[in-house]
């Protein structure tokens, strides 16, 4: 058993031609994370659904701090109901890899800068908490982003006080994690009703959280500018009286585009 296979990453990652971790897993750029940080989850949605990638949002979340924005870089992993011939091989790869402590901790240990784990523990509370205040400091030291996790979390209130660090979870329980095994780091998981994938730009917003794959990132940041760049436009039309709703809730006209043309030249002079 290999619990992180670097050709494997490669293979369900063929869609991006771009720069790579060690690891294998895409590397999109620090300039296109930035930016999505402004971009809606509508906006991310418009562009992934006209490209056929349709089950990528998951909501319904216990969202900790509803105010924050989270964008990183997918790090995936899955977890199954223990058996004891899997947890023996699982222990067995922890073994020879030298891995330390909780399979969690396995986990958390490959994080850097601007990543985002995601932790697919098929809903988990009760012994489903995948991490407390110790392991969500780690988190945050290393990554500086949040989590996503498909399952539970304790030290509730050691978590909150994180600054700048938003978290998705299903729910808080004071057990441990227990009575699980982990099946693999870096694979496609399944969050909700959404897939994600290593490298996948995760945002997580009041609405929910959607996954978008690398190869979509830098369309799904142009055009949810341009998007929100329209909007300030026809607001501002609206608020102003020059448009009526219906001229401008709909395709514009050579007139209102022609506006809304010198309306960007000079803003952007």
């Amino acid at each position: 058993m290999n619990l992180i296979d670097r050709d494997t990453i490669l293979s369900i990652t063929h869609t991006w031609d771009g720069d790579r971790f060690p690891d294998g897993r895409p590397r999109v750029s620090d300039d296109v994370v930035r930016r999505m940080k402004n971009i809606s989850i509508e906006q991310a949605w418009g562009v992934l659904n006209g490209g056929d990638f349709r089950w990528q949002f998951a909501g319904d979340w216990m969202n900790l701090h509803p105010d924050r924005v989270l964008v990183g870089r997918a790090v995936t992993c899955a977890y199954t109901p223990t058996r004891p011939d899997l947890n023996a091989a699982v222990a067995a790869d922890g073994e020879r890899h030298d891995r330390v402590g909780g399979t969690n901790s396995w986990v958390i240990d490959t994080l850097v800068k601007d990543d985002c784990i995601v932790v697919d523990l098929f809903g988990k509370v009760k012994d489903g908490t995948f991490a407390g205040d110790n392991l969500g400091n780690s988190i945050y030291a290393k990554t500086g982003t949040g989590m996503v996790i498909d399952g539970g979390i304790r030290d509730l209130d050691g978590i909150y006080d994180l600054p700048d660090f938003a978290t998705f979870v299903r729910g808080v329980d004071p057990t441990a994690i227990s009575n699980v095994d982990l099946t693999g780091i870096n694979i496609p998981v399944r969050i909700g009703e959404a897939t994600c994938l290593p490298g996948d730009v995760v945002l997580g917003r009041r609405t929910g959280v959607i996954f978008i794959p690398p190869h979509l990132a830098q369309e799904v940041v142009e055009k949810g500018e341009e998007v929100a760049l329209r909007d300030m436009f026809g607001h501002q039309m609206l608020r102003e009286g020059k448009y009526t709703p219906g001229e401008i809730d709909r395709k514009w006209s050579e007139e209102i585009e022609a506006a809304f043309a010198e309306w960007s030249k000079n803003r952007a002079e």
